[in-house]
């Protein structure tokens, strides 16, 4: 299988600046690719390539000019001595909550931008964000863009994930939404039908606001029941799209500490509804975090279950975009990326 991957990803780190701070641990580490190169490197078996760089026009097609030119200036403008290793939003907003939002708009002060265009305190801002973000972007387009040249199947090593990224909003580590740009990209070459599938153990809300109302991109979800797990608000079973869009999202939230027969089952449910749907192309947002020993979720899965989760896919037989989102056990995270994409070229042979 073809792997596409960047270098640009290192330039974003916040882990020990949040640390030094005082701030719960980021998950996100730089290492997390290098870890996944490494199992892919030893199974010998793909044809590893760096990340082109097909410029701003295809990102444009899914997130606001606005947030787009927030994320490329915000740090140049932050008003400090560049003494602060990264900012997090102060200040938010509140529109149409239950606490009774008053009308409001975008500032200008740089300062209350970062909370108007951000949805939690997770993803902070660093002098590196947005060339990580914009590479991390680029490595999904680059691997889009060998599919629609031929390939059957490909993986975009994207760092720093994407699925929580909406059209002008960042959260959960998310700056760009590198599956929601894969799927649009898809689309503007001339597909009529994208599929996208996300297997991470959070749901993906922000591919669901991109989506949400539109329905030549089915959007399907297994994930952590919002009621109790980030990202808390949405991702609910009964949200199912709206306007053209009704009918074209499918969540299936599963309860705390579900192990492999739940969670096949549900995916059983999207895989079935992506074959009604009949797209041309499935991308896939493969976070790994479902296994039993990540430390950002509760989920039962073991490391042979994405060999099983590959084989699956497979069965859809359509040319499948995998992109990286999350996964934070270290230890387990290269082996179960390398699983489900030997899972999925045993099932595709």
């Amino acid at each position: 299988m073809l792997i596409v991957h960047g270098t640009a990803h290192r330039l974003h780190d916040p882990s020990s600046a949040m640390a030094r701070a005082g701030h719960p641990p980021n998950f996100d580490l730089p290492d997390r690719v290098d870890v996944v190169l490494d199992a892919l490197h030893a199974s010998g078996a793909h044809q590893l390539r760096p990340a082109g760089d097909v410029g701003l026009a295809p990102i444009a097609r899914v997130h606001r000019s606005d947030y787009l030119n927030f994320l490329q200036t915000a740090w140049e403008r932050w008003p400090n001595d560049r003494n602060v290793e990264l900012v997090l939003p102060q200040f938010w907003p509140v529109l149409g909550s239950p606490a009774g939002g008053m009308p409001a708009r975008c500032p200008d002060s740089v300062v209350a931008q970062l909370g108007w265009f951000a949805g939690d305190a997770i993803a902070p801002l660093m002098a590196g964000t947005w060339s990580a973000a914009y590479e991390s972007a680029q490595v999904a387009l680059s691997a889009q863009r060998a599919m629609a040249d031929g390939a059957r199947s490909a993986l975009a090593l994207c760092r720093p994930p994407g699925h929580h990224a909406g059209t002008e909003r960042l959260a959960g580590y998310c700056y760009l939404n590198n599956a929601a740009i894969a799927a649009q990209a898809f689309i503007d070459s001339g597909m009529r039908r994208v599929a996208v599938l996300d297997v991470d153990y959070h749901h993906g809300n922000g591919t669901q606001e991109i989506f949400y109302e539109r329905d030549d991109v089915l959007v399907c979800s297994v994930h952590a029941d919002p009621a109790e797990d980030y990202p808390y608000f949405v991702g609910h079973a009964d949200e199912t799209g709206a306007g053209p869009g009704e009918g074209f999202n499918l969540n299936c939230p599963l309860p705390a500490g579900s192990d492999w027969p739940a969670w096949r089952a549900a995916m059983e449910m999207c895989c079935r509804r992506i074959d009604a749907f009949a797209p041309q192309a499935l991308v896939v947002s493969l976070g790994v975090d479902t296994h039993r020993d990540d430390p950002s979720g509760t989920f039962k899965l073991d490391s042979s279950h994405y060999v099983l989760m590959g084989r699956r896919l497979a069965e859809l037989g359509l040319p499948t975009l995998f992109v990286l989102e999350g996964g934070y056990a270290l230890e387990v995270l290269g082996v179960n990326v390398a699983n489900a994409l030997a899972g999925f070229e045993e099932g595709a042979a």
